[in-house]
This record gives C-alpha cells, sequence and structure tokens, in this order.
C-alpha cells in the first residue's frame, strides 16, 4: 500500500513538474521541444516521400530554357518589386569607422562602416561593412535569418575576417538593430510592423513589401561597387537570409557564389508547417512569376557563378531532412544545358541545431577556392 501511494506521489510530482517545464520553458522543455521536432520532421518527411514528392514533377515547375528567359524573369520581378521606381541612383547613408563593442577582439578587424537605407513607410535597413586588417579584395555579403539579427553571427564574420574577407552584414527587416516603425495607414488605421507576416496590410499596385529584403542590399553594394575596387562578390544567409540569398541571387549577376544555409524549399516541399514559412516566402505573385526552383537556377546561372543550398538534415526548425534532394539533379540538369553556371545541395550532419556549423563555414570556405 505504501509503494503505491510512494509511486502515486512520484508520478504526480513528475507530472506537476512537466506541466510547469512546458508552460515556463524550464529544463527540460528546450531538448524535449527539439527532440519533438526531430521526430514530426522526420515522420512528416517520410510521408511526403510516399506522396506528394513522387507525384511532383519537379521538371515542370522548372520555366527556364535559355538566357532570354533568365533575364526575362529578372526583369519582370524587378518590375514586381519595385513598380515603376527601381533605386539606380539611391545611396545609403554611411558612417565610417564607428565602434561597436559587441565586436571588441576580433583579430583581423581594421574598421567598422555603418549603411542605413531608409525606404517607404518609415521601415530602414542597418548594416555593418567590417574591412579586414589584411584583405583579399573579395566581398561577403552576409545575410542573418528572423532570430535577433547579425549582431548574433560573431563567428560567421569573424571566420570572413580571419580569412581576409570584407563582410557587409545585414539583418531581415525589422530584426536586430532595424527598427520596427509604426505605419498609419489609411485603411486599417496604425499599425506597429512588429513581424514579416504584417506587411500584408501595405501589399498595392504601387508598392510590394517584397523590396524591403532586396533593395538595402542594391543601395548597399551600389555604393560599394563606385567606391571600393573588390575583385567579386560573394553571398551568403542563413534561415530568412538563407532566403534572401537566394532571391538576391537570382536577381544581381554580380554575386559570384552564393550560399543559402536552410533557406527555403519550393512550395511543393511546404506541407510540412515548419517548411511554410513567412510572408515572404508564400507570397503567390512573386512565385508566379519565379518559382523557387526557377530562382535556383537563376541564382545559379552564369559565367563563374554557383548556388549552393546547405540544407541541416536534423534542423529542429526549418528544411531538414533529406526532401531537398527531390530536386537537385532537376536544377543540375537544367544549369547544365544552359552551359553556365553551377549547382549544389550539401546535408551537413553533424549537429542538430538550426545554424552554419564549423562544417558548413570550412565548406563554404574551402569551395570559394576552387
Amino acid at each position: 500500500m505504501k509503494q503505491k501511494i510512494l509511486f502515486s506521489i512520484i508520478l504526480l510530482l513528475v507530472f506537476s513538474y512537466g506541466m510547469l517545464a512546458g508552460s515556463y520553458k524550464i529544463f527540460p522543455y528546450e531538448y524535449l521541444d527539439k527532440l519533438k521536432h526531430n521526430i514530426f520532421l522526420q515522420t512528416a518527411n517520410s510521408t511526403l516521400e510516399s506522396s506528394l514528392i513522387f507525384e511532383t514533377d519537379t521538371q515542370s515547375l522548372i520555366h527556364i530554357n535559355d538566357k532570354n528567359d533568365v533575364l526575362e524573369k529578372r526583369i519582370q520581378l524587378r518590375n514586381f518589386i519595385w513598380k515603376q521606381n527601381f533605386p539606380h541612383s539611391l545611396i545609403p547613408t554611411v558612417t565610417n569607422d564607428i565602434h561597436d563593442s559587441n565586436f571588441d577582439g576580433f583579430s583581423n578587424l581594421a574598421r567598422i562602416d555603418l549603411y542605413v537605407v531608409n525606404m517607404e513607410y518609415g521601415v530602414d535597413s542597418k548594416a555593418y561593412l567590417f574591412t579586414p586588417t589584411n584583405p583579399n579584395d573579395s566581398l561577403i555579403i552576409y545575410h542573418h535569418g528572423h532570430s535577433n539579427g547579425f549582431h548574433d553571427a560573431r563567428n560567421v564574420i569573424t571566420f570572413f575576417l580571419n580569412k581576409g574577407y570584407s563582410v557587409l552584414a545585414f539583418s531581415m527587416p525589422l530584426k536586430g538593430i532595424n527598427n520596427q516603425p509604426i505605419v498609419d495607414h489609411p485603411d486599417f488605421g496604425k499599425i506597429k510592423l512588429t513581424s514579416h507576416d504584417m506587411f500584408v496590410f501595405l501589399e498595392s499596385d504601387q508598392f510590394s513589401p517584397i523590396k524591403y529584403f532586396v533593395e538595402p542590399i542594391f543601395i548597399s553594394l551600389n555604393y560599394v561597387d563606385t567606391n571600393y575596387n573588390f575583385d567579386s562578390y560573394h553571398m551568403l544567409g542563413i534561415s530568412g537570409g538563407g532566403w534572401t540569398t537566394t532571391l538576391y541571387s537570382a536577381l544581381d549577376d554580380r554575386i559570384s557564389a552564393s550560399y543559402s544555409i536552410a533557406g527555403s524549399v519550393p512550395i511543393y516541399l511546404r506541407s510540412i508547417p515548419e517548411n511554410l514559412g513567412d510572408y515572404e516566402q508564400i507570397t503567390p505573385d512573386l512565385y508566379r512569376i519565379a518559382e523557387y526552383l526557377d530562382l535556383y537556377v537563376m541564382a545559379a546561372y552564369g559565367d563563374h557563378r554557383k548556388h549552393m543550398q546547405i540544407f541541416n538534415k536534423y534542423d529542429p526548425c526549418c528544411f531538414g531532412g533529406l526532401v531537398s534532394k527531390t530536386y537537385e539533379n532537376e536544377v543540375k540538369s537544367k544549369i547544365s544545358s544552359l552551359n553556365e553556371g553551377n549547382f549544389e545541395i550539401f546535408i551537413d550532419e553533424s549537429h542538430r541545431e538550426h545554424k552554419i556549423s564549423d562544417i558548413s563555414l570550412n565548406y563554404i570556405y574551402n569551395d570559394l577556392q576552387k
């Protein structure tokens, strides 16, 4: 009898602690949550592999057959994103040689410059240009994802600085040190922009919020192009920054090599809830012009150009598993038929996090040396 009472008390305590862990996200909530995501992801991937994936003709989703198709889609995308307001001559506000204690102690850092781009509805973008003491005359554009801003990417920035690369680092709109303005909208009243999903309220025939994701890069890169003498430009990003890397590299062929880490998969692979994505990843009008497979081809196409997707196989957040392999051969085949460019997928099995691992950083660096 005593043993039954003791067992009941222990069971009650375990249950109570489990409720507390779930409510207040205390230990071991994070571990169990990641475990749940991994189990779900593997189950979902398995389900998709037996249904949607093999029922999809991925080749038919690529609408590019020659160079003219690439050029035409770039024009269509630019017209959709910027309407009639393409920022040919805009320049960022630049403050040279700023100090940010978050980046103290970098061994090969000569200075940091601040680039600010102000856009419609008061939305801004603040980027840092990190210049190494011993530069190799190449620029890495780094784009962070939805989790905070590029201040959380010290390891990525210092990795490339130590290799001699200058690094131009961006955060996503409304993230990091970027602002979250209040918009006084004539139809919806005052709205504080706190998430990308709220951008849908700003859409109109004259304005696309998608510009918030790419215009700061375009304006900043134009300024760099005019005022510096870099030999080459490359780009990489994690998560939403990986998505931005794909879209921007598809738009601007000045980017020689681009690396999207846990950044995107095509629409047909978004039935997994973790893969659905924010506003910018599922805006239908954008992907009617160029579906993801088209964007991958456009980012990879060109003389001495390449686009690589890196996926964390056990990613607890986004695009884990092996479903990305379902379209690799089709994109490679299309690039091969165009006779210019390179596309590759790398699966990182070294960890169980949503990040750019040391394995991936070294893989990217070695690929840049080819």
